[in-house]
Formats: C-alpha cells, sequence, structure tokens
C-alpha cells in the first residue's frame, strides 16, 4: 500500500479525498462525459439530434447537428459522423453547451436532469441514478490525475497492469462506475483502477449452514489446502480450536473486507453470536480488484483461483450479490460446459477456453433464509466462489490482456489498440483477422453447432497474445452468463439451468447484440479515429470470418439459413434504457430476455457484403 493511502485509510489525511477534484480536470471529464451521453443516447434514439449543416474536416466527413433539453432554452451543438450500427463518432471539442445563445460550460448532471423526461427515469430512481453518474465522474478524475501507466507502456505489461489500467469501464452505459456503498476511503482501497492489493477476510461456516459445490475432480479439502498456506491454515485450526470447533465440523467463506465491515458484522450479527458464523482473520495472500469489481486476483501467487465474492454495492444495474443457493450448481454447470468445449475438436483447433468456476460456497442465514423471490439482496451476502487462474493456459513465450484493452485510450489521447498492432509482425488487416479467427469464430461454432451463448464482451474475454498477435481466446464468468437456446438436449439438474425458451427471431441477437452492437461497433471506432480504417473495411472482414466459419460447416447450411448474420437488420436493444428504467435490478437473470429493451432496428452492417 502506497503512503498516501496509508494515511487516507487511516483518516490522519482526509482532504486527499479530493486529490482528484480540481477544476480543469473536472471540466475534461464532464466534456468527455457528456459526449459519451449524447452517443449512447443518441444510439438507443432516447434523443434525436437534428442535422444543421455538413463540412469537410481533414478530409472526413463531419456534419454538424443539435439537440434541445427538456426546456427549450437549453440545447447542444456539435459535429458528428455516423458510423455502422448508429454509432455517433463526436469531437469532443466540438461540444458546445447553449442557454438562450450563451455558451456555458459543459456538467454531466445537469445533462441528466435537463433531459430527464426523455430519459423516462422515475423520481424514486433519478436521484440514485444521479450519484451513479457523480460517482463515475469521480472515477474518471482520478484516473486523469493519478500517475498512470501510458498506452505505449502497456503495449509490453502483464494482465494485471492492464487491467488496473483501463479508463473507460463498460463503454455502452453512461453510469458504469458507480460503486454506490463505497465511500472515498474505500474508493482508493478497493476500485481497480487503484491498483492496491487486499487481503481477504475468511470466515468459518458450520457445515450444515452452507451450500457448497465443486467440479468433479476437486473435493473441498484439495480446494483449501491448494488456494491456503499451511501456515494459513494452522492459524485457522488454532482459533477454531480455541472456540472448541474442528475444520472438519465447518466450511471457509472468502469475505471481501468491504462486505465484512459494511454488511456482514451487523446484518448476520444474530448468526456470529450464535457461533453459526465464525470469524477467523485474514488471508496471507494479497489480492487485486479486477475490473468487474468483486473478483479478485491473487497476485501473491497467480496460479492459485480468482475469487469472486459477494459485494453488496450498486454498481450498474445490480447490487453485486451472489444469490447463496446457486453456489449449489456453478460449478456443476461449469463442468458440463467445460467438457462440452473441450471434447469440440474445432473448439480446440482456435485455441478456445473457458476458466471454470471450480467452486463456490452460499452461507444458508439463520434470519435471511426465508422464502421470498430471488432478488432479495440479503440472500446474496455471504456466497463466494473459486475461478480458475488463465495462467496454466499462457505460456513463458505469451502474455495476456483483457480484451476491454483493445478499446483503451490514455489520458493523453493515445489508444492503445494500433501501438499493439504496430509491436506485432502483422499489418492491420493481418492482426484484425486473426483477432477475428481467436474470438469471433469459436463464438459462431458454438452458437450454431451447441446452440450455446455467453456474455462475450470486453471484460469477460482475456486474449492470450504472441508477440502481440492474439492466439487464443479464454472465456470467464460462465456460470451466471452462459445460456443453451432452445436446446432439444436432456439435461440433469442443476445444468438444465443454462436452457432457456425463448423466440426464434431473439436467438441470434446473443450475436448482433453482444459482439456486433456490444463490441465491434466501439472496436471501429478506435480503429477510425486513431487508424483511419473506415466502417467497410473493417466489417468486411467480419463478413468474411463469417463466410470462411460457413464453408467449413457445410452441414450446417439450415441452421445458417434459419439464423442468417447478413440479413438486412436486427432489433436494437438499449442498455441504458434498462438502466433508466430500474437500476437496482435490470435484468432477472432468470429470465434475461424478458426484461430487453427494444428500440427499432439497427442496419446489419454485414448485409452489404452477402
Amino acid at each position: 500500500m502506497n503512503q498516501s493511502t496509508k494515511q487516507f485509510s487511516s483518516h490522519n489525511d482526509a482532504d486527499y479525498a479530493l486529490s482528484a477534484i480540481n477544476q480543469e480536470t473536472w471540466k475534461l471529464v464532464n466534456r468527455l462525459h457528456v459526449k459519451k451521453c449524447i452517443a449512447e443516447l443518441a444510439h438507443e434514439r432516447i434523443i434525436s439530434p437534428v442535422l444543421l449543416s455538413e463540412e469537410t474536416i481533414s478530409l472526413e466527413e463531419w456534419a454538424c447537428y443539435r439537440i434541445d433539453a427538456d426546456e427549450s432554452n437549453v440545447n447542444y451543438l456539435f459535429k458528428a459522423k455516423k458510423l455502422a450500427l448508429d454509432h455517433w463518432f463526436i469531437d469532443a471539442k466540438s461540444i458546445e453547451k447553449r442557454i438562450n445563445d450563451d455558451v456555458v460550460s459543459l456538467d454531466s448532471l445537469l445533462f441528466i436532469i435537463e433531459f430527464r423526461e426523455r430519459l423516462g427515469i422515475s423520481e424514486a430512481n433519478l436521484a440514485t441514478y444521479m450519484e451513479e453518474i457523480s460517482s463515475t465522474l469521480y472515477s474518471s478524475a482520478y484516473k486523469y490525475t493519478q500517475p498512470r501507466l501510458s498506452s505505449k507502456e502497456l503495449v509490453h505489461a502483464d494482465l494485471q497492469k492492464i487491467e488496473s489500467s483501463m479508463n473507460e469501464g463498460h463503454p455502452s452505459f453512461i453510469a458504469n462506475n458507480g460503486r454506490i456503498g463505497f465511500d472515498a476511503v474505500d474508493y482508493h482501497q478497493y476500485a481497480p483502477e487503484v491498483g492496491e492489493e487486499v487481503a481477504l477476510i475468511y470466515l468459518a461456516a458450520k457445515n450444515n449452514k452452507v451450500f457448497f459445490s465443486s467440479i468433479s475432480e476437486l473435493s473441498y479439502q484439495t480446494l483449501i489446502h491448494n488456494e491456503l498456506d499451511i501456515e494459513t491454515i494452522d492459524k485457522f485450526k488454532t482459533k477454531l480450536a480455541e472456540l472448541g470447533h474442528s475444520m472438519n465440523d465447518v466450511m471457509l467463506i472468502p469475505v471481501h473486507p468491504w462486505q465484512w465491515y459494511n454488511k456482514i458484522v451487523n446484518v448476520f450479527s444474530a448468526d456470529l453470536a450464535e457461533g453459526n458464523l465464525i470469524y477467523l482473520g485474514r488471508s496471507d495472500d494479497k489480492y487485486l480488484a479486477q475490473q468487474s469489481i468483486r473478483t479478485m486476483y491473487n497476485n501473491t501467487a497467480p496460479d492459485r483461483n480468482y475469487v469472486k465474492t459477494a459485494l453488496s454495492i450498486l454498481n450498474m444495474g445490480y447490487i453485486r450479490g451472489l444469490f447463496a443457493h446457486d453456489m449449489a450448481s456453478l460449478p456443476k454447470i461449469n463442468d458440463w460446459l467445460y467438457n462440452l468445449i473441450n471434447n469440440d475438436n474445432y473448439l480446440e483447433e482456435k485455441n478456445f477456453h473457458m476458466l471454470r468456476e471450480v467452486a463456490a460456497v452460499g452461507y444458508k442465514s439463520c434470519v435471511y433464509d426465508y422464502d421470498f423471490k430471488d432478488s432479495n439482496p440479503y440472500k446474496k451476502m455471504l456466497s463466494a466462489l473459486w475461478r480458475e487462474s488463465p495462467a496454466h493456459l499462457i505460456e513463458p513465450n505469451e502474455k495476456a490482456l483483457t480484451m476491454a484493452a483493445l478499446l483503451h485510450v490514455d489520458v493523453k489521447g493515445d489508444a492503445l489498440l494500433p501501438l499493439i498492432i504496430e509491436d506485432s509482425p502483422l499489418n492491420t488487416k493481418e492482426w484484425l483477422i486473426q483477432y477475428l479467427d481467436v474470438y469471433l469464430t469459436p463464438l459462431l461454432h458454438c452458437f450454431y453447432t451447441h446452440n450455446l451463448v455467453f456474455m462475450p464482451h470486453g471484460e469477460n474475454i482475456i486474449l492470450v497474445m504472441k508477440d502481440n498477435v492474439p492466439v487464443k481466446s479464454i472465456m470467464k464468468d460462465t456460470g451466471e452468463e452462459a445460456y443453451l437456446l432452445n436446446s432439444n438436449l436432456t439435461l440433469d439438474h442443476p445444468v438444465s439451468k443454462l436452457s432457456i425458451s425463448l423466440p426464434e427471431e431473439l436467438e441470434l441477437l446473443s450475436i448482433f447484440i453482444d459482439v456486433f452492437d456490444g463490441f465491434f461497433r466501439h472496436l471501429t471506432a478506435v480503429l477510425f479515429e486513431h487508424m483511419g480504417i473506415e466502417d467497410d473495411d473493417f466489417w468486411s472482414l467480419v463478413a468474411n470470418c463469417v463466410s470462411e466459419y460457413q464453408s467449413t460447416f457445410p452441414e450446417l447450411s439450415d441452421r445458417f439459413e434459419k439464423h442468417d448474420l447478413f440479413k438486412d437488420d436486427f432489433s436494437l436493444s438499449c442498455l441504458n434504457r434498462l438502466q433508466l428504467r430500474n437500476n437496482f435490478e435490470m435484468v432477472s437473470l432468470s429470465d434475461p430476455a424478458e426484461a430487453l429493451q427494444f428500440e427499432g432496428k439497427l442496419i446489419n452492417p454485414l448485409s452489404k457484403f452477402r
């Protein structure tokens, strides 16, 4: 822990909370965030920019637009170019806010207020949403004021340095770093961009008070001996013996320190008083928070598992707990998925892997374990799971990075992707072809061959690189975010939870929404802005990738025709509309299709390559 954080966390230097807040930085992050607000809300057709005029800038076609706030005396002017999939590429420097024709400073919080009627957010949710926006701005200001590795320095950085250097968060959500529940001290201790090591707290729970499950070849005892040093285990044994218990009578639950101080001690005080829960102490291993914030990477022993803990903060549409009952099924689901993927020769050829959630534990509270709907946050406060580390999939001459890094732009405005490609032995076209083969082709195969879909956004994919060329893709977070769509397979419980039914016309949206609109739309903006690559140049490579896959499996021609990736258009699914409607639980994971918000159609950029 660095000295400034030590002072801050001990409250001896309270003004350190203001270290990221200064007028110049605040103006910058507000301008960048207003740019994102306009771009994403226009993409979702919540606001409708009016074309004013066109002009030529730097040999590229731009146009001038205006949007009017709910009150007509407030409007915004800006220059933009519309890319494929209705992506608004906006010149941030061109944005002007006018009140009665007077130019005033940009303020992202006021922007939300000025457009609140069109946003359609309820009065009950508005203040919380504003807090999420404010917290997102605070996070952005921190990243722009603290020492950060440049994109050039990240070209050869390892996975964790890259993970803690990301600036943007989710590329589509405008309130993407809310983390409501963290105070200023918590932020500087637990936010992934801070990069501070954390020791987890371990509790012991009586065997009859937990849901536990693990993959077939892993016992609980083996798990604990793999995850903890013998000195730590002996320390915990001694503590239990002093209280009249044995390690054989309990199961260990790792807990995030924030969760312990803010939830467990008071919410589960009855369980602690009765001795059903026993505090053992902190881990000797130190962990780093990942972009997903509640997943912790073992920085002391990287070969050991990630630990994903319940963390009852509100962040991007959910209270980030883990449903205790699900802990009895996630590893078994992972086991089934792992066997499916490992026994597929084509996926093996494409070097597609998944990180298994190998074990999970959830606590049955004597107070809160009553019959209530699954969204009850108290059933999600005390659970944890262990997920494989990617270390065993990375050769000595390889390195890994989160796929979100392909969208990264540092505080000086330099994008990482062009520098990675420049450092590789391939030209840009060759590099993108290889990337699509590693990332997109396995997803196509899972969909068309197995009816299997994931949530393959930037934070859920780890790319393994050799000489800065993608050679493997690794999928994570599969237990809750993988589905078999309209499958005819007969599956035993709990694997049957994977299988969901939905209208056939929605099946292909898993590719159109999650891959095309959710990631490629933002990737093309980076390619355009920083490398001068036009839309059609990229989408033609995507079309070729799809065509090559289809030619490899002619026996699936009926599936290709039924689920046509070259169709004229597809439904526009709106993520911000989901969060604006319910920023406490956007979508029920038990029925993800039911809650989707659609707004018209997007022209499919592959249709011209049919």
